[in-house]
Order: C-alpha cells, then structure tokens, then sequence
C-alpha cells in the first residue's frame, strides 16, 4: 500500500467502488498535487460521479484508499478543506442569492463580506442586485454563477466542479475560465469533469480518461493529443475510448 503523502491534495490508490454489489470503479489511480488544475473526462455513466462521491466520503470504497493531503477523505476535518458543486445545483428556492453565499461560507466558518460578492459578481457579470433577489427568479446560467462564486468564497483548499460550465454562454464560459485560472493562482486545486472539452484543454493542467470505470489515460492535454495522434482533445479522447468517428463519403 502506498504510504499518504501530506503534500499530495488528492491521492486514489487502487480504488474499487460502486453501489451494493455493482462494481463501478476498477482499480482507479489517481495523483492530484496542489496548485493544479485536474479534469476528468468521460461519457455519461463512465464512473466519474462515484469517483466525486468517494473522494468527498460519501461512498465507502469496496477496496483501495482515497487520500486528502495525507488523511483519510472519509475523516470530517479534512472534509473542511473540499468545496463541491454539483451539475444539478439547486439552491434553496426560499433564500436570496446573498443569503445562500452567507449560509454556504458559513458552513466552513468564514464570512463573505459585501466588497467580496460584488467583486465577483463583476467577474462574472451577474448583476450584483439580483443577490437581492430569491434564487426562484434565477434563471439556470445565474443559478450556475451564483453558485461557483459561494464555492470560491469559502476559501477552501480544494474545489470539486460537476460540469462548471452548464448552462453557460460563450460569454460566461470565457469569465468562469477566467475566473477558474485567477483561483489557480491563489494555490488552490481545482478538480472538474466537464463535456466541453475544448474548456479542458485550456485552463487543464492534467487530465484523466474515465471509461467504463476504468482509467485509460493521465497526463497533460497535450500528452493526450500527442499519444493519440490528434489536434483536439475530443478527437484524441474518442480515439482513447475507441469511438473515433468516420468519416463518411462517396464509396468508388
């Protein structure tokens, strides 16, 4: 077994996982070290969630360890260091935008003061009156900003990203980058699974292929297309997955 290491933010050593009897994960590896940012990449249903879910404890692994800079993931006080939002963010219907970032930095016992929500409502260009409003009135890209600026303000160590990018224009997606490569910056990990691949190629430092529950490649965006022989990361991933398309035409 491999021993924990204190400077390492994410350690998964041979991680199997699953639900009752059903195994999703196979065996999973994976080294995330500090000031990074990770992405997993993968189809619908490859493993990745159950991969979240383990990291964060909220699954028991059936065998192998999942690691936060040198402790247990399942321990309470290391959970302190990882903030998660998922794809389907919800926040409670009945509270202000202002007052879900309160409650949600509450949670890791900071406070979130005005200056620091209206800056970045700016770099996201959310219109800071509507953190006034009750989030029933917001549509699903304000939900999806509202709720990336409460995981950024509570200051952890680490920030898990479900589809960051979901319900975003082109415009937004430019300042969530943006935004997400400021908190790199700070020394802050950042670990996201995401379909737009195109987002990972730019701001990912490493990357992992996740397929049917199984890891079929590590390594830098760049590794990724230069191993598989391709200009793009959705070409290169499909190729790893072996799902390259054909290209279709006149036969002779």
């Amino acid at each position: 077994m491999t021993a924990p290491d204190p400077s390492m933010a994410i350690r998964v050593c041979d991680l199997h996982s699953g639900y009752g009897k059903k195994e999703v994960l196979h065996g999973i590896d994976l080294s995330v070290s500090g000031h990074v940012t990770y992405g997993l990449i993968g189809l619908n249903g490859a493993g990745k969630t159950t991969l979240v879910k383990t990291i964060l404890g909220l699954k028991t692994p059936i065998s192998g360890s999942v690691s936060v800079f040198g402790q247990a993931s399942s321990l309470a006080d290391v959970r302190m260091d990882i903030a998660y939002l998922p794809e389907r963010f919800d926040p409670p219907w009945f509270l202000s935008g202002g007052e879900f970032i309160d409650f949600a930095v509450s949670l890791y016992g900071r406070h979130a003061d005005l200056d620091e929500k209206l800056r970045f409502c700016e770099a996201l260009a959310l219109d800071p009156d509507v953190l006034k409003q009750r989030v029933q009135t917001y549509s699903k890209g304000m939900r999806q900003k509202l709720g990336l600026i409460a995981t950024v303000l509570t200051g952890c160590k680490i920030l898990i990203l479900d589809e960051p990018m979901s319900g975003l224009d082109p415009l937004a997606r430019a300042l969530v980058k943006g935004l997400l490569m400021n908190v790199r910056k700070e020394g802050r990990v950042i670990l996201l699974s995401s379909h737009i691949l195109s987002d990972m190629d730019e701001i990912c430092d490493f990357v992992s292929v996740i397929h049917q529950g199984n890891c079929l490649f590590s390594g830098s965006p760049d590794e990724m297309k230069i191993s598989s022989y391709e200009d793009t990361l959705e070409k290169a991933f499909l190729k790893i997955i072996g799902h390259a398309p054909r290209v279709l035409g006149k036969t002779a």
